[in-house]
């Protein structure tokens, strides 16, 4: 019997391969980025992490989920909307998209206009390096077929 939706059960184990996919590469880079922007200030990275909880650590942990989550939701999205379309301007514009919310939604904008407009600079590099590391990551993926692209053929 022919299933009246495109949206099948083997569809949506798929999408949840991909969220699920997404959410690890987002959070592997997100506190990579993180680690690697503590370093760069100076900060003591590994003392800090052996030492048991404290604020520093909620904080990464807290910023490595946030990222996942940010991560599962845009891997999921972008599967659907590049599907099997071929078309770079698609692509790049779901990048695009979920970078402008995310970074520009951290952003105090009567702080940032104060300090010359560079944490929207800032966020946005950031949230760019999280989605577009996130994108060519599922291309790669989908191209080595671990993960299928929403559409007829997968």
């Amino acid at each position: 019997m022919q299933h009246p939706s495109p949206f099948t059960p083997a569809e949506r184990i798929e999408s949840a391969k991909v969220a699920i996919a997404g959410g690890f590469i987002a959070g592997f880079i997100g506190l990579a980025w993180l680690l690697f922007s503590r370093y760069v200030q100076g900060e003591m990275i590994w003392a800090g992490l052996l030492s048991g909880w404290n604020l520093a650590n909620l904080t990464l942990l807290v910023n490595g989920a946030i990222s996942a989550l940010s991560g599962s939701l845009f891997a999921l999205t972008y599967r659907y909307a590049i599907r099997q379309d071929d078309n770079p301007q698609l692509r790049g514009g779901v990048v695009l998209a979920f970078t402008l919310v995310r970074g520009l939604a951290e952003v105090d904008a009567s702080s940032a206009i104060a300090q010359n407009f560079w944490p929207f600079l800032t966020a946005c590099g950031e949230s760019f390096i999280l989605f577009g590391g996130c994108a060519i990551a599922l291309n790669l993926a989908f191209a080595q077929q671990w993960l299928k692209p929403f559409g007829p053929d997968s």
